[in-house]
């Protein structure tokens, strides 16, 4: 029986005589080794979309930042869950790294900004009269998902690594997401309720100057948050490869004597 050509196939070695090329490329680990099946893994993405799923079915309200980064979530976490159980090649770091990056702004913005009384942004008369399901996914939304997102990453994804390019990429969504806020309080008549969906993008409060000074200040905070995420996956272990066991030498005879 003829055995199946592996998918991954190292290079050769060099050929005596042959002058090899002095250029060199970094080739990551999932080029070289072959994907395992992770059903636990697999599992605990699935339970991480649901709750990014049941978060926003709760309060489906699509216009808001947090609701859109939680729906990526839990496509992105479905489909990484389906490809961790069939043993098939991970997600490009590129997405993974920026929905870690899309949900982590959500969770920071709402604790350290929306959340919190001492800024002039608070919107803590709106969260205290949360009540029941909406209060639940309140939580989910802002805290149960972005903490679940950032330990999956740290803990079940392998580093790929990023390059400094991703970080200046993934802010195109946010400012984008700005533009469109932008547009749209621009199109309802003043008064209208939530014209501007968050405090900082308000122009009846701060005019346009000053939303763009806020947004400033705020692009400058993401964009450090993407260099650290991608300074993170150069020197974060690989949680994956330390799990997976060395295939097991049939060849050779375990016995230190010669061949029988």
């Amino acid at each position: 029986m003829i055995n199946p050509i592996p998918r991954d196939i190292p290079d050769l070695p060099a050929i005596p005589g042959i002058p090899s090329s002095t250029h060199y490329s970094f080739v990551p680990a999932t080029a070289v080794v072959a994907p395992t099946r992770r059903p636990a893994t697999a599992v605990y993405r699935v339970l991480v979309a649901l709750a990014a799923a049941a978060g926003v079915a709760i309060d489906l309200k699509l216009s808001y930042f947090t609701i859109q980064t939680n729906l990526l979530v839990a496509v992105v976490f479905a489909a990484s869950a389906r490809r961790a159980w069939s043993a098939r090649r991970p997600l490009p770091g590129v997405l993974t790294g920026g929905t870690l990056i899309y949900i982590s702004i959500t969770g920071l913005v709402y604790h350290l900004i929306l959340a919190n009384e001492s800024t002039p942004f608070s919107m803590t008369g709106a969260v205290d009269t949360l009540s029941g399901w909406h209060a639940v996914a309140n939580q989910l939304l802002h805290t149960v998902t972005p903490i679940a997102v950032v330990l999956d990453w740290l803990l079940l994804t392998r580093p790929t690594p990023l390059a400094l390019r991703n970080a200046a990429t993934w802010l195109l969504y946010p400012f984008a997401y700005l533009a469109f806020c932008l547009a749209r309080g621009a199109m309802m008549s003043p008064g209208t309720p939530a014209r501007y969906l968050y405090p900082f993008v308000d122009v009846d409060r701060h005019g346009y100057a000053g939303v763009l000074g806020n947004t400033a200040v705020l692009g400058v905070a993401f964009y450090a948050l993407a260099l650290l995420i991608v300074a993170l996956d150069h020197v974060r272990p690989d949680p994956v490869r330390r799990r997976v066991r060395r295939p097991e030498n049939r060849i050779s005879s375990p016995a230190t004597s010669g061949l029988k």
